[in-house]
């Protein structure tokens, strides 16, 4: 079967595309797309772990630990030993990381309604719903 008939080639292609845009329009914000992914996350949950954020934005633990140090080093995030488990550290975003993610977030967004934008109503709610079953299929067939 051609790359042009595979609806993988077609998902991932508008996934790229995404990023792309979006890398581009938060560069000038500073944050690149998966520190606003996690700074995004981190605001709708104080004190989450580092293992929920990385299991929330998509990405390993290796990877989001990395992700945070460079975050806490940029003071748009800090990180204090849970109340009772020690070991765990709990994020939350300082004042300087909620202004960062607020300019970041007003540029995602408009990234967001454009796209949105494109379709009518009828067209996103089918679009949502297709890519859900998209996921539910592969999901399902996923080794374990």
């Amino acid at each position: 079967m051609p790359a042009s008939e595979r609806l993988g080639s077609h998902l991932k292609r508008a996934e790229q595309a995404l990023n792309a845009t979006k890398h581009a329009v938060l560069k000038p914000a500073g944050l690149t797309v998966p520190q606003y992914a996690a700074l995004l996350h981190l605001s709708e949950n104080p004190g989450i772990s580092a293992a929920a954020l990385a299991r929330a934005c998509m990405v390993t633990p290796p990877t989001m630990n990395t992700l945070l140090k460079n975050l806490q080093e940029r003071g748009l995030i800090e990180r204090t030993p849970h109340e009772w488990h020690k070991n765990v550290l709990e994020t939350r975003l300082t004042e300087r990381g909620q202004e960062m993610l607020a300019d970041a977030d007003a540029r995602a967004v408009r990234v967001e309604r454009g796209l949105s934008a494109e379709f009518s109503e009828e067209e996103r709610e089918r679009l949502v719903a297709l890519l859900g079953r998209c996921v539910d299929y592969l999901e399902s067939v996923r080794p374990r």
